[in-house]
């Protein structure tokens, strides 16, 4: 118990608006850097998505990203490297609201996902409290697994075709939150590299869309500003929406055609 009485978990804005029924906003990084995570919660997003599949993230930046997101009220979900439950649960016990598991092949694979990001009654992750989810053992441990059970989300991406067939068993487990399609890996798993219109692309996101809406999941998909009602219209509500290096490769592709422009009229 603190001074000011008991001590809770940060509740996570992400599952506040989507149990809300609101539509929430998710920014991704790329830059090895918190300054980012800090500008784009300034911004208003409601979700900082840092990578740890793609990029080399390592654990004290990802703290420090962590930090400057909550400083304002921004969750951070963080997409882990495929691993260990270890490479599960410390981004949680560095009080990231959620994760991000790329690539479930099966619904065993999303099970055993579950198994290792869950508390009792639900999973059996491995637990410690003393970490800053639990506020450095300033919650209650009986507290403590029931808050982070409903207070943390665990996401799932859809990326690949095989999963496909078991895909209503998958959106009906208790323990997932999210899932997220991802078309870009989804397209070189069908053939179709870089086709975003193929009809499986389309045919796909609007099943995860259905398979959400069905049995009481949230449906994830990166969007643009060209594409986002549509994507509102289907059903989803966890919506990628931008990312660092796109707003930086903007930014200098029209100073540099401005500049150009004037190296031609000299």
């Amino acid at each position: 118990m603190g001074g000011n009485g008991p001590v809770r978990m940060r509740p996570s804005r992400v599952l506040r608006k989507l149990r809300a029924g609101q539509i929430v906003s998710c920014f991704k990084l790329n830059l090895d850097t918190a300054r980012a995570a800090e500008m784009a919660a300034i911004a208003g997003y409601d979700c900082i998505w840092s990578d740890m599949e793609h990029i080399a993230t390592d654990w004290s930046l990802l703290e420090s990203q962590i930090w400057a997101a909550k400083a304002g009220d921004s969750d951070v979900m963080v997409r882990v490297a495929r691993g260990g439950y270890s490479d599960y649960i410390r981004p949680l016990e560095l009080d990231a609201a959620g994760i991000m598991v790329p690539h479930i092949m099966s619904l065993e694979d999303a099970k055993r996902v579950v198994w290792m990001t869950r508390f009792h009654p639900v999973g059996r992750r491995p637990m410690d409290g003393g970490n800053a989810d639990a506020a450095f053992c300033n919650v209650p441990l009986d507290e403590y697994f029931e808050q982070a059970n409903r207070e943390r989300f665990v996401a799932i991406q859809i990326e690949d075709p095989e999963p496909l067939d078991e895909l209503d068993e998958i959106a009906a487990l208790e323990g997932i939150d999210i899932i997220f399609f991802g078309p870009g890996d989804f397209s070189q798993g069908i053939g179709a590299p870089a086709e975003w219109n193929h009809p499986r692309i389309l045919d796909t996101r609007k099943r995860i869309a259905d398979a959400c809406l069905a049995h009481g999941k949230f449906a994830g998909v990166p969007a643009t500003v060209d594409n986002i009602d549509e994507i509102i219209a289907l059903g989803y509500r966890f919506i990628g929406f931008g990312a660092d290096v796109l707003g930086i490769k903007g930014y200098c592709d029209r100073l540099m055609c401005e500049f150009h422009k004037r190296e031609v009229e000299e």
